[in-house]
């Protein structure tokens, strides 16, 4: 069993390698996602904020993000709308090459929104990034967020609508 086991795992590595089935390790390199973290929450609590550090080797854009998490995940920006803080979805983010784009407390982030149950500190959160390259090709990067404490970083800014 162990044998075959082996001779699969070097099978798919050598097609891969040769470029006959397309490598997720070879998709995921030209995106660098780091310490991507996740708000937890409280019991009745319905929504939480993720974040991370985007830097693409290539002009991309990120489109989506998925999560068995919650029933929906957004993408939101916080900007000041006549001297008030306001949170809005936005269709997608621009990743330009080489450049680290933060998705933090108080700026560009992911909005988990009608959580399937309460996150716990502690808690890793999977989610699947939807990257847009310049040909609209899109691969999707599989990432797993850590639950950090309510109080971790700055809290969020008031005036988002769900």
């Amino acid at each position: 069993m162990k044998t075959t086991a082996i001779k699969s795992l070097a099978a798919i590595a050598l097609c891969a390698l040769a470029g006959a089935i397309p490598s997720a390790f070879a998709q995921d390199a030209s995106l660098s996602v780091e310490d991507p973290w996740v708000r937890a929450t409280v019991p009745s609590q319905h929504a939480t904020g993720v974040f991370m550090r985007l830097t693409s080797a290539e002009p991309g854009r990120l489109v989506a993000v998925e999560s068995q998490a919650a029933k929906h995940v957004e993408i939101h920006e916080m900007a000041m709308q006549d001297n008030v803080m306001k949170m809005r979805q936005v269709p997608g983010l621009d990743l330009p090459a080489g450049q680290a784009v933060e998705l933090k407390p108080g700026g560009y982030h992911v909005m988990l929104i009608d959580l399937a149950r309460q996150i716990e500190p502690g808690e890793h959160v999977a989610l699947t990034l939807v990257v847009e390259d310049a040909q609209r090709r899109q691969r999707r990067v599989p990432v797993d967020a850590v639950a950090r404490p309510l109080n971790a970083a700055a809290a969020p800014a008031a005036g988002h609508g769900h």
